[in-house]
């Protein structure tokens, strides 16, 4: 079955570029170029995927995102934010934060985009097919759900704090370098990309959404990485 994808983009032209040529390589395309209207499209397509720009006028694509994430029904589906060629990395820090699981500067080559897209899909696929649940401290984590359940209460993660909090218990007792954890969770080439800030933030964001009792677990190794203590 194709994948869906909801584009949105307040430029008409690269939104029909990026139709045709994600339609062209077999992916199903909703578009709009309004981002309070991808809210609404969001629960009537049910895309695989959301490829949004950052600049838009009234809603953009930061606050779609943040939205999106924090409601139980969507916070599952990745989030590719687009953004111009001069966007700070603070901007970009602030998107990973509120939950958008690639970034992508414009100007892009549409085949470089189609191979993020295919990655993106290709992580969330094998994270939803690891159906084991995993419990660790009064933590159950489930997989296939996307859930988890501290002292049996759910508690609402972004998809990269589920992913990032998924690798350290599954991975308990280890040290994981912020390569690896760049690599395994956001997909990232550590020869392009290895700011130790994106994991920062997401741990950061992981402990106080954990409490501060297994917060503590979360340990900080300065100069190799993070582990998860149990």
């Amino acid at each position: 079955m194709a994948a869906k994808i909801l584009v949105v983009d307040d430029d008409k032209t690269i939104l029909e570029m990026i139709r045709r040529y994600l339609s062209a390589n077999g992916m199903s395309c909703v578009v709009t170029d309004s981002g309070s209207e991808a809210l609404l499209l969001v629960r009537e397509s049910r895309p695989d995927l959301i490829l949004v720009d950052a600049e838009m006028p009234g809603l953009d694509g930061h606050s779609v995102c943040r939205v999106l994430k924090k409601e139980a029904a969507t916070r599952h589906i990745p989030v590719i934010i687009m953004s111009g060629a001069r966007v700070e990395e603070s901007d970009v820090l602030a998107g990973f934060s509120g939950g958008a699981d690639d970034y992508v500067l414009k100007p892009f080559s549409l085949a470089v985009l189609l191979a993020r897209l295919q990655a993106v899909l290709r992580r969330f696929k094998t994270a939803t097919a690891d159906g084991e649940i995993l419990k660790k401290v009064g933590i159950e984590l489930d997989p296939a759900g996307r859930t988890v359940k501290v002292g049996g209460k759910e508690i609402s993660l972004t998809r990269k704090e589920f992913d990032l909090l998924s690798v350290l218990i599954s991975k308990a007792g280890r040290v994981l370098s912020v390569n690896y954890l760049l690599e395994t969770v956001w997909g990232y080439d550590p020869a392009d990309y290895n700011d130790p800030g994106t994991v920062e933030v997401h741990v950061s964001h992981l402990r106080k959404k954990l409490g501060p009792k297994l917060a503590k677990r979360i340990v900080a190794v300065i100069g190799h990485g993070y582990k998860f203590e149990d």
